[in-house]
């Protein structure tokens, strides 16, 4: 076994210890994101342009957990427990795409470039990008929900995930692939950047209702299984002297309540937004109707005119 995989029972102070797995990915990519950002935000408070700081927060945020949840040793933790596992697979999927999306990075992105030089190519390429088949293909509800499920059911229930945790790099792949869905599921429902396409408030509630009622089923499922779904951490977990079917039972909870978490808070802060907008925009619609008058009442009432003129 790597010398950086724990062999010591799992405590939250040994979750908590910091490692360096051979290939650190995600962590190198939190970082890297986190310094790209500040530097963005920096530029335009230099600039006395406006960004705000609690977008900035819930940017970094979601990059803090990216890091801890794949660069402590509850990463080596992960290779060893299917509930460790499970706990970072709903973080890369529920919980770090919601505080990356709100940090707005695609806005900053454009506020933040130079318009010139190297800037204005990578300006055009972020343009053309937003504005291709792909990304409005791969931003679509019907690319999100598929993704969801292969992610749970047809990883574990259609035994995909023994032989890719057997695979050399088949740990970190999948947690790429975890991150890469959530982000994709969340951008369609929280993002204020720039899109190619918007989903209406309505949508997006679905969205979020069939995905709590996808993890909830999930994880009573697996609580309620008599049998293991992924062998590949029955030897590490009894080595541990922990029952790999209490194991997954705990994993099963997890889906169930900790999936659960993060969906109630968006659907919340979609419910919010789509109250805030259609009060919005109704002061709006009041405000151009007291100035200009409203043409459908207008039309309405020069009818009852035209009927009381006729019977008079």
């Amino acid at each position: 076994m790597n010398d950086w995989i724990p062999d010591t029972p799992p405590t939250l102070g040994a979750f908590l210890t910091p490692i360096l797995p051979p290939a650190p990915v995600l962590p190198a990519l939190g970082l890297l994101m986190a310094v790209l950002y500040l530097a963005g935000a920096i530029r335009l408070w230099r600039q006395r342009r406006g960004w705000s700081v609690t977008r900035t927060v819930c940017f970094l945020l979601g990059c803090i957990v990216l890091v801890a949840v794949t660069g402590l040793a509850v990463e080596g933790y992960g290779y060893l427990l299917f509930s460790v596992f499970m706990f970072q697979q709903l973080t890369l999927l529920m919980a770090i795409p919601p505080l990356l999306v709100l940090g707005s990075p695609g806005t900053l992105l454009l506020r933040a470039t130079p318009h010139r030089g190297f800037g204005r190519v990578i300006l055009r390429l972020a343009l053309a990008g937003l504005r291709s088949r792909i990304a409005r293909w791969a931003l679509s509800p019907w690319v999100a929900m598929p993704l969801f499920l292969i992610s749970f059911y047809g990883l574990y229930l259609g035994g995909l995930a023994d032989p890719i945790l057997q695979t050399p790099g088949g740990h970190p792949l999948l947690e790429i692939a975890f991150l890469a869905a959530g982000v994709l599921f969340t951008i369609p429902i929280l993002s204020h950047d720039p899109l190619p396409v918007r989903m209406t408030y309505p949508g997006r509630a679905m969205d979020l209702f069939a995905e709590a009622a996808l993890h909830a089923f999930f994880g009573v499922f697996l609580m309620m299984s008599p049998t293991l779904f992924v062998e590949h951490f029955a030897g590490p977990t009894r080595s541990m002297g922990i029952d790999p079917l209490d194991d997954q039972w705990l994993a099963g909870g997890l889906a169930w309540s900790y999936g659960e978490g993060p969906t109630v808070v968006m659907l919340l802060y979609v419910m919010h937004r789509w109250f805030r907008d259609d009060t919005t925009r109704a002061a709006k619609a009041d405000t151009y109707a007291d100035t200009h008058g409203d043409p459908e009442l207008d039309a309405y009432n020069a009818y009852l005119d035209a009927l009381r003129k006729k019977d008079t």
